[in-house]
């Protein structure tokens, strides 16, 4: 048995734990903290959400590689838009007029 401050390191397992008869004195066995089952044992496997999300997010990925993006002739249209939006020309005269327009509070009707 491992006095205070003593280090019993057992070897394996993060975590492992050694395990010791009072009785005899003799060293029963080892057993070790948190040991997962491996997928070929009797017992059944299940991932889990957080495996799947670990699994996900921590993937290799290729930076380097090249991404083809293939759009529909709408969503073509749309991003022609919006890139002709943020790409036109802003003058003062646009933002005088833009500015200083004529605000009515009341419906015409």
């Amino acid at each position: 048995m491992a006095d205070l401050g003593e280090v019993n390191n057992v070897s394996g397992v993060f975590g492992g734990v050694e395990l010791e008869s009072i009785g005899n004195g003799e060293q029963q066995g080892q057993e070790n903290a948190g040991t997962i089952r491996q997928a070929g044992s009797n017992l059944p496997t299940k991932v889990g959400m957080w495996n799947k999300f670990k699994s996900f997010w921590l993937q290799d990925i290729d930076w380097n590689r090249e991404i083809k993006v293939e759009l529909t002739p709408y969503q073509q249209k749309v991003e022609d838009e919006i890139n002709e939006f943020l790409h036109q020309e802003i003058t003062w005269e646009k933002v005088h007029d833009f500015l200083f327009q004529e605000v009515s509070f009341r419906s015409k009707k």
